[in-house]
């Protein structure tokens, strides 16, 4: 299985504010002054200049517009509610904030189908939601997909029973743990995997700071060693400035990219900055308005297709 794809699914923001309702655990969303045509428009700027920076290395970014009428701020950060895997299968999960149960589209799917990406098959967690559990797709699976691994931080947002029927059904071994913050003098859950930790090909950019328990922290660790991965550690400070929410990614020629925010990248050390480029360019694009209000990054943005194409 290949672990990074160089087409991207990104759905640009009609009405973006701060989700109040993503807001009682998401400890990263600080709100902005300013109305919402304000904010939308400077969120549009920042989504715009990413896809263009993404298009110029040769990404194939497909862009759905959000619709107004949904009142869906974080629409933004699609990866949340699908997945798309080489097998043709699409996995669609269940959100713990209810405004974001209304992101996910079947007209999104239809628009994959018709440039060409082939789906076998939907498998649906949503059901989750009557029974308040959740997984919130790549956000809370780290997914390893070369090695068959998920790994995930549980929080409210990442049920471990849900994380291991997710496994069962595609044949991912599960690396569970529990990633925490100080918020206010106190050690609180992250929301998501994805804000500490980002797996690329070759390495695995990690804030082993926030694995408080020293057997998880090992556990994790072990596991990362044992596939090889040349781990570059970050500290929780630098997780907070979203340098953790990065996605590995492959443009034209076979080059390939590590995609972050110019705040992430910014905060990197000279010797983080080496270590990554051993492996591949940096590609940082300013994301300030998307992350402060939305709490979410670069990586977030973009939900990845794995999907064969149909053969012509």
């Amino acid at each position: 299985m290949k672990q990074i794809t160089d087409s991207i699914l990104m759905i640009r923001p009609v009405a973006f504010r701060m989700n109040e309702e993503t807001a009682v655990n998401n400890y990263f969303q600080k709100n902005i002054d300013g109305n919402v045509d304000e904010i939308t428009q400077k969120a549009q700027k920042e989504f715009d200049e990413f896809a263009t920076k993404l298009r110029r290395v040769g990404v194939k970014v497909m862009v759905v517009d959000d619709i107004a009428e949904n009142n869906t701020p974080d629409s933004i950060f699609p990866n949340n509610w699908v997945s798309f895997h080489e097998t043709g299968d699409i996995a669609l999960y269940p959100m713990f904030a209810e405004n974001r149960r209304r992101e996910r589209r079947e007209d999104i799917l239809q628009r994959l189908e018709d440039e060409g990406f082939q789906i076998n098959n939907i498998i649906d967690y949503t059901a989750g939601e009557e029974e308040q559990v959740y997984l919130e797709g790549t956000g809370s699976l780290l997914l390893d997909r070369a090695n068959e691994k998920a790994y995930c931080a549980l929080s409210e947002r990442a049920s471990e029973d849900l994380l291991i029927e997710f496994c069962e059904d595609f044949e991912y071994f599960p690396v569970i743990f529990e990633a925490n913050q100080t918020v206010e003098g106190e050690r609180k859950a992250i929301y998501h995997t994805n804000v500490m930790m980002c797996l690329a090909e070759q390495f695995a950019v990690i804030c082993l700071d926030t694995i408080d328990d020293k057997k998880q922290r090992k556990a994790v660790l072990n596991s990362l060693k044992e596939d090889g991965k040349e781990i570059i550690t970050i500290t929780e400070e630098q997780m907070h400035q979203f340098a953790g929410n990065m996605l590995q990614v492959q443009g034209a020629f076979g080059k390939k990219f590590l995609v972050m925010s110019e705040r992430a990248h910014q905060c990197l050390t000279e010797d983080q900055v080496t270590k990554i480029e051993k492996h591949c360019e940096i590609l940082s694009s300013s994301l300030q308005t998307i992350e402060t209000l939305g709490g979410g990054s670069a990586r977030c943005m973009l939900a990845e297709i794995f999907l064969p194409k149909i053969s012509e």
